[in-house]
């Protein structure tokens, strides 16, 4: 059965493909259940849920286990940690939690599981087995916890983020849980995500391979592995973390700290479809849709949660089964499919207002040598640098108060772009990053390195 929301903001034939894709995923998946939600304009304009059992449809308010997409969440607590001072992203983990066997790791490479520890922890497999058999960090990282030099390649690594946990637990003086409750879950309104389950919920189940019978799963607490995996939730709360994520929310996290999550971080894998990894969050490409987001799976669950920000459409998919149902798959799928039924309509163009400050003066062709580039001022006070032509290092630069420009995209991310004046206040030239650039090429009245030869320019004699 469908459990289907009325909501008349998408076209009919729009929610028809959403309850399709879900129809199709449950029965070839062999989900005992799925349900999911789909997030426009920071709304949820869609529900629907499939399920073997007449009548008893699962909705937005029903539990299931998330998995990994734990982690997200963890790594908005420690983003706020940074955005607090209590931390730099570059700090070694042993300047906050000496002792825990990975000292040298900073605490961006865990975020971006690149710190060369192991994928999972020694002994038996930690998801389905008791966390008594855990108690301290060095029985989850154990005695050789490295399997790469740290800051080398991306290897994902459950441990890792049990360390972020603990980092968490030792600033704030709290459990993990405690402090996600107080700090994110309850700002949002997040009432029915849980580090234990909480009627209603979902029974896991693992589903035989080649027959259409099942068995229950174990549901273990993780103990000290909780920050990688341990959360229960629903698609209601779900999606309003993704509106979170899409936009920021200053009660928890700004928009800028939330853009630097969804900023790769570590490459992707040789031969992967995806972006690469952030801090906390999986980025992908789908067809040219750059998407973001993270999967989840416990035994007897998996989870998908994605979302465009360009399109503004966000998607969860959760089901309980232990494999079969590509779960982030289908939650990219929905985001598609109302992205490409309905583009997003794009805000009015509108001017500046009277009496806002707009540096004309940096605007237009400028010359980096001979290389044409073009400044543009975007409607939200930043700067776009383009080239002219095929080739060139185009980038985003945020204003700061000093009167300086801050890369925040492609090659010159991080970098400072100033305006040089003349004494009479008029602009000489662009300073970025030791590169100068010109009204014209090479023009002779900037201080073009090198010079420009006293004979200016010239054909062949």
């Amino acid at each position: 059965m469908d459990a289907l929301s009325e909501d008349l903001d998408l076209l009919p034939a729009t929610r028809r493909a959403l309850r399709h894709r879900v129809a199709v995923a449950q029965r070839e998946g062999r989900s005992p259940s799925l349900v999911a939600a789909v997030v426009r304009g920071g709304e949820v304009v869609w529900e629907g849920s499939r399920t073997c059992v007449e009548g008893h449809g699962p909705d937005g308010n029903v539990q299931y286990r998330i998995g990994s997409i734990t982690k997200t969440f963890t790594a908005v607590l420690v983003m706020r940690l940074r955005d607090e001072g209590l931390l730099d992203l570059s700090d070694p983990l042993g300047k906050h939690l000496p002792g825990s066997g990975a000292d040298e790791v900073t605490i961006a490479q865990l975020l971006a599981h690149t710190s060369g520890l192991a994928a999972e922890t020694p002994g038996e497999w930690w998801e389905r087995s008791p966390a008594a058999l855990r108690p301290e960090l060095a029985d989850v990282l154990g005695e050789e916890p490295f399997k790469h030099v740290p800051g080398t390649r991306f290897h994902y690594s459950n441990p890792g983020y049990t360390l972020l946990g603990s980092l968490v637990e030792a600033l704030r003086g709290k459990p993990w849980e405690e402090v996600l409750r107080a700090e994110v879950l309850e700002p949002l309104g997040l009432g029915r995500t849980s580090g234990l389950p909480q009627a209603p919920h979902a029974g896991g189940w693992a589903v035989h391979p080649w027959a259409d019978v099942m068995m229950p799963e174990p549901s273990e607490d993780l103990g000290l592995m909780a920050a990688a995996g341990q959360l229960w939730s629903t698609t209601g709360d779900l999606a309003r973390f993704a509106r979170l994520l899409m936009r920021g929310d200053d009660r928890v996290l700004s928009a800028e700290s939330v853009r630097e999550m969804r900023t790769s971080v570590a490459p992707p894998e040789p031969g992967s479809a995806d972006l690469g990894y952030g801090l906390g969050l999986q980025l992908a490409d789908q067809g040219g849709r750059r998407l973001a987001g993270h999967g989840g799976s416990l035994p007897g669950f998996v989870a998908g949660l994605w979302f465009s920000e360009a399109d503004d459409v966000a998607a969860v998919v959760l089901a309980n089964c232990t494999s079969g149902l590509p779960a982030s798959t289908v939650a990219a799928d929905l985001v598609a499919i109302v992205s490409e039924a309905e583009p997003r309509i794009p805000e009015p163009w509108r001017p500046f207002k009277e009496d806002d400050q707009v540096p004309l003066e940096l605007c237009g062709p400028w010359y980096w040598g001979t290389s044409a580039q073009v400044l543009r001022l975007n409607q939200d006070g930043s700067l776009e640098l383009s080239p002219v032509g095929a080739t060139g290092r185009p980038a985003r630069f945020r204003a700061e108060p000093d009167g300086t420009w801050t890369g925040l995209t492609g090659y010159y991310a991080g970098e400072t772009l100033r305006a040089v004046r003349r004494e009479d206040g008029s602009v000489s030239h662009l300073d970025l990053a030791s590169f100068v650039f010109t009204r014209e090429p090479y023009d002779p009245a900037a201080p073009v390195p090198g010079g420009a030869d006293p004979q200016g320019w010239r054909g062949i004699g």
